[in-house]
């Protein structure tokens, strides 16, 4: 099975000597590993109060003297706008290309990178040819609890710990400070997460966004939905007799 286009993201660049350091300073990954070597890391990038903007993926191709940046295509302009405010005197240029997003599930082709969320999200090429999608990747992402941009993952409300960035490896406690990072430390080492994404059953359907309740109490908030399972945003303390609409939720083992 060859990669499947992947038509809602886009892939920019990020060149210029200061591309590293400038990066670095502004999302919650550590790029120190593609300063070293190729690769590919996934980051987000925050308002100063500790919520999230938008994710993507920083790569480090092979040979080449620049950075891709790929990210979904609906947040892909106003990031790049934001990210450009960040520049002032920096030595970085940020430019948009014609670049195709490939992923897949099989044996991942030369030049490509494994998706560093999750093994069971394959891999990500870039520039390769494709094919139509026929992967249930919703079905892949509510059984890993794989938040979504625009979905799971919503600007100005989501905190990266509670949507689970510590546990796909998309933020680093031990880099330096960026934007945001205040807060996210102060979630990991000095609170008790009491609310958050995880995977739980659901008997029936509803929209996505429609509120959770336990009793007459809010819950939270039900998501993306595949094979009798769902993404839910939700106390902990309020995981029992939950609906959402006319459906049931239950908490899994």
């Amino acid at each position: 099975m060859s990669g499947e286009v992947a038509a809602d993201r886009q892939v920019w660049t990020i060149s210029g000597k200061d591309r590293f350091s400038f990066l670095q300073g502004l999302i919650s990954n550590d790029m120190l590993p593609l300063e070293k070597a190729p690769g590919m890391i996934w980051a987000a990038l925050l308002t100063a109060q500790g919520k999230y903007l938008a994710d993507f993926f920083v790569i480090r191709p092979m040979d080449a003297d620049h950075l891709l940046i790929d990210i979904k295509a609906s947040i892909a302009t106003d990031t790049m706008r934001r990210l450009s405010m960040y520049r002032l005197r920096a030595d970085v240029q940020i430019a948009a290309t014609e670049l195709t997003v490939t992923r897949g599930l099989d044996s991942p082709p030369p030049g490509t990178f494994a998706d560093p969320r999750h093994p069971a999200l394959g891999w990500r090429g870039y520039g390769l040819p494709g094919q139509a999608p026929v992967i249930d990747w919703d079905a892949l992402r509510v059984a890993h609890c794989i938040p979504e941009t625009g979905i799971e993952l919503i600007a100005n409300d989501t905190y990266l710990l509670e949507a689970g960035f510590d546990r796909l490896h998309g933020v680093d406690f031990r880099k330096g400070c960026y934007v945001g990072q205040e807060v996210t430390a102060r979630m990991k080492h000095k609170t008790e997460l009491k609310k958050g994404l995880i995977t739980v059953a659901i008997d029936g359907a509803a929209p996505v966004g429609t509120p959770v309740l336990s009793g007459e109490k809010a819950a939270g908030t039900l998501f993306t939905q595949s094979g009798g399972k769902a993404i839910a945003w939700l106390r902990f303390d309020r995981m029992q007799d939950m609906v959402v609409g006319t459906a049931r939720l239950a908490a899994l083992p």
